[in-house]
């Protein structure tokens, strides 16, 4: 299987390193065009590839319409962020959503998958933006959150990296839930509440909703 990369961002050059590594990258005419392009990008790329080669995206909520002309055609989303500081080994242990309209594109989704060094699992076109929703909860706004705690600690007088082991161990302990809402200790909550309506009162809103949504 030889695979031609389109788009040499986050994604594009980590899958590129990953296929040179296995010998797979296209030198000439490709089983698959891959396209690690900007989501609003993909239709206009995909018109300018010559029909024939399997032709892919690698977008979390695009539909496959967007690479018309092109019957060929399957989604391959990495479960995964990326960044331009590391290398293709930031692919290992990623799962990938396999989007496809027929069992072809599914076999050769998985196939690349694994060529990759992901694990695949099929997904359903119609359920691909729900999906997606749900990884923007995971990485996203696990972004926003490290933010907003940070912003609390700093104002307490707390050095801020003294919260990366506490995520990385709440990860690593499978989620467990710990802390207040878990012992149902409205007290120390209310006082949350208290000292964040003094000193930043535009988190009081967000705690609000993020402790509803965490009670047991």
């Amino acid at each position: 299987m030889q695979v031609r990369i389109i788009g040499r961002g986050r994604v594009g050059r980590a899958f590129e390193a990953r296929l040179a590594e296995r010998g797979a990258l296209a030198g000439g005419r490709p089983d698959i065009v891959l396209l690690c392009v900007p989501d609003a990008a993909i239709s206009e790329v995909a018109r300018g590839i010559e029909p024939g080669p399997w032709v892919a995206h690698v977008s979390g909520a695009t539909p496959l319409a967007h690479l018309e002309p092109h019957r060929r055609r399957f989604g391959l989303h990495p479960l995964q962020t990326f960044t331009l500081r590391r290398g293709p080994e930031q692919i290992d242990g990623a799962w990938a959503a396999v989007t496809a309209e027929d069992d072809d594109g599914r076999r050769v989704g998985h196939e690349l998958a694994g060529l990759l060094g992901l694990r695949p699992f099929d997904l359903d076109e119609s359920r691909r933006v729900l999906y997606h929703a749900g990884a923007v909860f995971a990485s996203n706004f696990l972004v926003t959150l490290h933010r907003l705690a940070v912003r609390a600690v700093e104002a307490a007088g707390a050095p801020p990296e003294a919260l990366e082991p506490l995520m990385r161990r709440t990860i690593d302990n499978g989620f467990d839930l710990t802390g207040p809402i878990a012992r149902g200790d409205l007290e120390t909550v209310r006082a949350h509440l208290d000292a964040l309506a003094r000193d930043l009162p535009d988190l009081v809103p967000v705690y609000t909703e993020l402790a509803q949504a965490t009670r047991p």
